[in-house]
């Protein structure tokens, strides 16, 4: 199952500088938050994060009829690699035992873009 998600970065900005930390905080991990802050120009990485979890949720609900949380959706950054979604709920463990998460993800200027690909291992 295939989910997507494009958003633009204007509106990840304009939550954080309306929300701050509460916003930041309700929808990326720790670890997240580390890796888009480390970076140059942190904006990009978050909103490609945000789509990212976007699009892992429609794939997800669409292949297992599971509504996940943004919180429970964590993209972990690899400099120069693929990223990869890990998914943190007790019960989907079993589940994704038999299937793998694929995710792509990408960023400019104005939007960033992600794709999440559900596959039977």
């Amino acid at each position: 199952m295939i989910g997507v998600d494009i958003v633009k970065n204007e509106r990840i900005k304009k939550a954080i500088d309306r929300f701050g930390d509460k916003f930041l905080n309700r929808i990326y991990t720790q670890r997240e938050l580390s890796y888009c802050f480390s970076q140059r120009i942190p904006i990009p990485c978050l909103a490609a994060r945000w789509a990212c979890k976007e699009a892992v949720i429609k794939a997800f609900y669409t292949e297992f009829k599971i509504l996940l949380r943004y919180k429970e959706i964590e993209i972990l950054g690899n400099r120069g690699r693929p990223a990869q979604a890990v998914i943190h709920r007790e019960n989907i463990k079993e589940i994704l035992k038999d299937h793998e998460i694929i995710v792509s993800l990408s960023h400019e200027e104005d939007y960033s873009v992600a794709v999440a690909y559900i596959k039977k291992k």
